[in-house]
């Protein structure tokens, strides 16, 4: 065998077809990932990975593998040399093995070049290094079951045939098939079987570093399958089931392992494991039992390669859904490719909410505007959700926009999907009664929640007269929300409250402890009086281990507000600094507030963490140029005219919302009880508390049509973070199977540094270009050299 071996590398390598088929492979590459323009180029797309390569090889390696094995049994046919090599003392299966392991090592040999790619996009990376070389090196391991399957199918045409050409051309022909051709055919019957039966189903997987039991057995088999044939296509004698029985079963059991999911077993090599799906989110596609339909709109023919990458990565992620659940169905739909309906489609999209959003393609040097819709729409039994694939925050890079995105899909799908699939179990009390937010100025916030939970308003004004019955009503409730409550709570209020949470219940509280409103500013003087707001709370959070001051947060890091200034019709609007309006940015990795936009304040207070046995966590916090102002004070819009001392600002951060979690001392513990209850509880399970230091962050403008959204800003139209701040909220206090920690799943997207690379394009073209075609010749000219010394002698 090894002697055949050896063989078919000389005879390749003596030859210059053997070297014109592999310089072409590495030209072709080289040409496609390094100089031409387009979405396979390494260099244009930005991203520090091989992606490009590993999905461009595959398509080389049609004809590459096709030329290489084409001559193996062809030749020996045509020269009448087959018939001597059947009479040698070696087994059938050993000379088919000798013809298929020597072409193999040839396609090794075409590979090894390719690694100064790896090299390149190393250096290139940022910074220096920032590249996933264990997914790199899954990739490549995926790339070779891929050439060893397509090496049996070259070498079985080329034994059908001693004409070379027709090998060759059957081999292409067959390995498309197998490539695309069952995916395309599946397609049309909408058979998942069908599609298992094609090579891409299980490469796609191998390409992005996932090796997977099932896709390594499906190679294998068929690469087993087509050497059995070629043993018996160059047979001379009648079929005989004993000599290829134990092949047959081998096939069998690898093709068996292939569809077994009881033994299935998958490693993700990549860094981040990110297409490895976290179990809540597997729990909760598993238990679609009908279908669910996923309509993705990113589709277009003109993406940049941020997008081109977030399309990459959406079809990856719900590849992952659909193969934990066969009830999972998606496609990709470009709305605007038909320009007859193009504005038909725009505007029933956006009657749907699926806001578009326009991006700068940059194409030979010039820039475009494309309009995209990075939404999808997903149906499950006649309800259907809109799905946000783009995770925007204020002032972030296209890369940072894409890496936030990519970093949110599996949260934002299985959130998406969790909606339709688990019926509302969970119900929330809107408390009323102690001056709250009136309803439309939470309106947008309650809207958001709906598809979760059941939602109604609690008042506890019937504490005075039925108190008993008032706890027990609450008690039915799993979640609180108290926004921004302006009136003193009752001792019998208090309890109330205390016991609920003794006996497991979640609250999230938006407090003011300074009465400030920004519309009292408006007047003739621009002035107001900021004061201590009593809401007889203190005993009640410094018992659970916060308090939260009659104190204000002035941030240099805030938002702005719009005055109007000049009279008449000079008057105009403009965006001023306004310091008690902070703007935070979460630091935290929590998946409350991990990888989102930045939230506003008003007038937001500080909070202090007391010592008790309570695990607390600052989800929020002001930034380091911060400042406490005591009141009572005067609060004035000439603030926004003068410049800010930065030398005042030295209180550093002040935090701004609070995570209580743990078992609860009740606050009436060693104390005289408001109500006679028989059933008082001094220790709660264990729950969840959040405290927030401002009851502006839940609150909605009101404009001519009715409640905006929360956290729009209609002067400069940014979208700040505060409803999915307040949403993250609520599902991690009601969270049950830990969905909500998706969140902080981190998926780091490798860039290239556009500086360097922009620098030394040229360099790293010439290097990937013409050294590969450079180390060919030179093992050319060694491999022969040696060889003409060796048989000169």
């Amino acid at each position: 065998m090894f002697a055949i071996l050896r063989k078919e590398i000389n005879t390749f390598f003596t030859s210059i077809i053997g070297y014109l088929v592999i310089a072409l492979f590495l030209t072709v590459n080289g040409l496609f990932l390094w100089l031409f323009h387009g979405e396979f180029n390494i260099l244009d797309n930005g991203f520090a990975d091989l992606n490009s390569f590993f999905l461009l090889a595959p398509w080389i390696f049609i004809f590459l593998i096709s030329a290489i094995t084409m001559r193996s049994f062809a030749d020996e046919k045509k020269q009448g040399t087959l018939e001597l090599l059947l009479t040698k003392p070696i087994s059938l299966f050993k000379i088919v093995l000798g013809k298929y392991f020597g072409a193999l090592a040839l396609i090794l040999l075409a590979l090894i070049p390719t690694l100064l790619y790896v090299y390149t996009v190393y250096q290139l990376g940022n910074p220096v290094g920032n590249l996933d070389l264990a997914s790199t090196f899954g990739s490549y391991l995926g790339l070779l079951f891929l050439a060893a399957a397509f090496t049996s199918i070259g070498l079985f045409c080329s034994s059908l045939t001693d004409n070379q050409i027709v090998a060759f051309i059957a081999s292409v022909f067959i390995s498309l098939l197998f490539y695309i051709g069952f995916e395309g055919l599946a397609d049309f019957l909408s058979s998942n079987f069908i599609e298992q039966l094609g090579m891409n189903a299980h490469y796609k997987s191998m390409s992005r570093g996932v090796i997977a039991t099932r896709d390594v057995a499906y190679f294998l088999s068929i690469t087993l399958l087509f050497l059995i044939l070629s043993q018996i296509s160059i047979s001379q004698k009648t079929f005989n089931k004993k000599t290829y029985l134990p092949s047959i079963v081998l096939v069998l059991a690898f093709g068996t392992l292939t569809f077994t999911k009881s033994i299935y077993k998958r490693f993700d090599l990549t860094s981040d494991k990110r297409y490895t799906l976290s179990d809540a989110a597997i729990d909760i596609v598993q238990s679609a039992e009908s279908p669910l339909i996923v309509d993705v709109f990113l589709q277009s023919d003109n993406l940049p390669s941020e997008f081109r990458r977030l399309q990459t990565e959406t079809k990856q992620i719900l590849e992952e859904f659909a193969a934990k659940n066969n009830q999972i169905n998606f496609q990709f739909i470009n709305p605007l490719e038909d320009e007859t309906s193009r504005d038909q489609n725009i505007q029933q999209l956006m009657n749907r909410g699926l806001t578009p959003m326009q991006v700068t393609v940059q194409e030979s040097g010039k820039s475009s505007q494309e309009v995209i819709f990075p939404w999808a729409l997903a149906s499950y039994n006649g309800v259907t959700v809109k799905i946000p694939l783009v995770k925007n925050k204020i002032g972030a890079a296209i890369q940072e926009l894409a890496t936030n995105s990519i970093q949110h899909l599996e949260y934002t799908f299985a959130d998406g999907f969790s909606k339709l699939i688990n019926p509302k179990r969970k119900k929330i009390a809107i408390l009323k009664g102690n001056g709250q937010l009136q309803d439309a100025y939470i309106f947008d916030f309650v809207k958001s929640i709906k598809d979760y939970y059941f939602i109604a308003p609690f008042t506890l004004d019937s504490v005075s007269n039925s108190p008993l019955k008032t706890l027990k009503g609450i008690q039915e409730y799993d979640l609180i929300i108290s926004a921004k409550p302006t009136k003193p709570f009752t001792e019998e209020e208090k309890y109330v409250l205390d016991q609920y949470t003794m006996s497991g219940g979640k609250s999230l509280w938006l407090m003011d402890a300074v009465a400030m409103e920004k519309d009292s500013l408006y007047n003739e003087t621009g002035t107001a009086i900021a004061t201590r707001r009593d809401l007889n709370l203190t005993d009640f959070f410094f018992k659970y281990g916060v308090r939260v001051n009659p104190v204000l947060v002035n941030d240099l890091y805030s938002a702005k507000i719009t005055l109007a200034t000049g009279e008449g019709s000079q008057s105009q609007f403009q965006q001023l600094p306004w310091f008690y309006s902070p703007l935070v940015n979460a630091t935290v990795n929590h998946p409350v507030v991990n990888n989102l936009n930045l939230i506003r304040f008003d007038f937001a207070n500080q909070i202090d963490t007391l010592e008790n046995n309570i695990a607390k966590t600052v989800l929020l916090e002001s930034s380091i140029l911060s400042k406490l102002d005591g009141t009572p004070r005067e609060i004035s819009l000439d603030m926004t005219t003068k410049e800010p001392q930065p030398d005042l600002y030295t209180n550093g951060n002040q935090n701004l919302a609070v995570l209580l979690e743990g078992n609860f001392t009740s606050v009436y513990n060693n104390r005289i009880k408001p109500i006679n209850y028989s059933d008082d509880k001094t220790t709660s399970a264990p729950t969840k508390l959040l405290v927030i230091a401002d009851g502006d962050v839940i609150k909605n403008d009101l404009g001519k049509n009715g409640p905006q959204e929360l956290g729009f800003d209609r002067w400069t139209g940014q979208t700040y973070g505060n409803k999915e701040f307040l949403v993250n909220a609520v599902n991690y206090l009601l969270d049950e199977n830990g969905l909500i920690n998706i969140r902080t799943k981190e998926v780091a997207i490798a860039f290239l540094d556009v500086q360097k690379t922009s620098k030394e394009k040229t360099k790293w073209r010439m290097l990937n270009i013409l050294v590969p075609i450079a180390v060919l010749v030179t093992f050319g000219l060694i491999f022969n050299f040696v060889r003409r010394k060796k048989y000169a002698k």
